[in-house]
């Protein structure tokens, strides 16, 4: 598979999941106008949580498949890798749920729920269906089924769009049972529902087979895969720690309401994350399948160039027509706008962070990961304890971009160390630069009436992409007919 290929397979993934994630982003401006900040405060919160869940659950044996499966001799040595690695996971959900099920009355107060235990119990849930479904996800990607892996996200996404709908416009129409007190959890249920179909659906698809456990399958790549679990928690941990820090450093009146703008600013930002997720769904099964070292170094290379083109692009067009995003947001909530450009920022340097991450997992060295993720943990704690409390969610934006940063540099550091990629930083470079001058003209606009910021924003977007094709001679008309033909 070429570079090219790995473009139409990425827009595969992207275009369709797109069209699914903005339907399922379009609760933000619905949810953030039938909940207060307080209350939106409350989902932002929760929701920190399962990513942590996730991570210990799957216990970095997503990318530990692609890795072993890649080097499978034979299918059938890929389906009993599958087999157990999916049955692993399914065992620690299932002891998490239960766990969490019973415990949670206990837990609620802990964590400042009060009597909200049935809060914990619903995401604790979607927690563990969530994991359970990650290998068979994984499985669709590593077999190049993009078509199913992308049906079954719109399913779950439509059903759970569909469900919050009803439960906060229709429910308290139709029936008594409406519980004001309730109101946040309602989003869980959702959420929840739309979990467990998919799930069945996977269990239900051709070829999923069923789980099983081999030690002797499962130990390896539990080795490869172990290093990689503490590096996910303490990146997950970068990357939400800071709505937990405000949620607990804040004062008490002020501690949710101002979780919940900054939740949906956060949300706002979500087509750069949204890139770097596809991107990753195409690339990740291609470039961890056993390339020789000068292959990789090659492709690695490359990649990193042009997601950088597409993620300052991405950023220039945001930051550009921000005011037009920030009408997706309650009234209350467009105050938190002034923060986007950090965030947007810290998402694309996030996104350099994974694609900084493939030279250690191709090597073998996963340990790396660990004193990658934990500098910038030490960063997020160091800087979230003196500016949140002061700052509030500026506080908080900021010290995620400072977290990315560093990560950024002790990863490239590393790398340069052990195992140097010729990245092109000088390219790179040009294009970051390109891009701030573009933003920067445009943003000097910003007095201007809408008829003149508009149409220069669109111009300024087109002058980037033009730029970017011209300078890297980039073959538009194949790709476009890549993309049609993995359509």
């Amino acid at each position: 598979m070429s570079l090219r290929v790995v473009a139409g397979q990425t827009a595969v993934y992207g275009i369709s999941s797109i069209a699914a994630r903005m339907l399922n982003y379009l609760l933000t401006p619905y949810l953030t106008r039938v909940l207060t900040e307080e209350e939106y405060g409350v989902v932002t919160g929760m929701y920190a949580l399962i990513p942590f869940a996730l991570v210990a659950l799957t216990m970095g044996l997503e990318t530990g498949y692609f890795r072993f499966a890649g080097k499978a001799g034979s299918e059938r040595e890929k389906q009993r890798i599958y087999s157990s690695t999916w049955g692993a996971v399914i065992a620690a959900s299932a002891l998490f749920a239960v766990a969490a099920w019973v415990f949670a009355p206990g837990i609620a107060p802990v964590m400042g729920y009060g009597d909200r235990a049935s809060f914990v119990r619903l995401v604790a849930v979607i927690a563990a269906v969530d994991a359970a479904s990650s290998i068979p996800f994984c499985r669709l990607r590593e077999r190049g089924e993009a078509g199913r892996f992308v049906v079954l996200k719109v399913i779950s996404v439509v059903v759970n769009a569909a469900l919050c709908v009803f439960l906060y416009s229709a429910l308290p129409l139709l029936s008594q049972g409406w519980d004001e007190g309730f109101k946040p959890g309602y989003v869980f249920v959702a959420n929840l529902v739309a979990s467990l179909v998919t799930f069945a659906f996977l269990c239900r698809m051709p070829g999923s087979g069923r789980p099983g456990f081999s030690w002797r399958v499962l130990r390896p790549v539990l080795v490869y895969s172990a290093p990689l679990l503490a590096g996910g928690i303490a990146g997950t941990a970068n990357e939400f720690i800071d709505r937990l820090m405000i949620e607990y450093l804040m004062p008490a009146d002020a501690a949710l309401a101002t979780l919940g703008v900054y939740g949906a600013v956060v949300k706002i930002g979500v087509i750069l994350p949204l890139f770097v997720q596809v991107y990753r769904y195409a690339l990740e099964p291609y470039l961890l399948s056993g390339f020789k070292r000068e292959e990789f170094e090659r492709v690695n290379a490359a990649a990193m160039k042009y997601f950088a083109i597409v993620a300052v692009g991405l950023f220039l067009g945001i930051t550009l027509f921000a005011d037009a995003f920030a009408l997706l947001l309650g009234k209350e909530f467009r105050g938190g706008m002034k923060i986007l450009p950090l965030v947007l920022a810290s998402n694309v340097l996030s996104g350099i962070v994974f694609n900084l991450s493939f030279w250690y997992k191709q090597a073998n060295r996963t340990a790396i990961g660990i004193v990658i993720t934990l500098s910038g943990l030490a960063i997020t704690i160091g800087a979230g304890l003196l500016l949140i409390p002061a700052l509030g969610y500026t506080g908080a934006a900021t010290t995620r971009l400072a977290c990315e940063a560093v990560m950024v540099v002790v990863s490239y550091a590393l790398n340069r160390r052990y195992y140097p990629v010729p990245y092109d930083l000088r390219r790179i470079g040009e294009y970051a630069l390109v891009g701030a001058l573009l933003c920067g003209a445009g943003l000097l606009a910003g007095g201007c009436a809408t008829w003149v910021r508009y149409p220069l924003g669109a111009l300024l977007c087109g002058a980037f992409l033009l730029y970017a094709v011209r300078r890297e001679h980039l073959p538009v008309v194949v790709i476009v007919k890549s993309i049609l033909r993995k359509r």
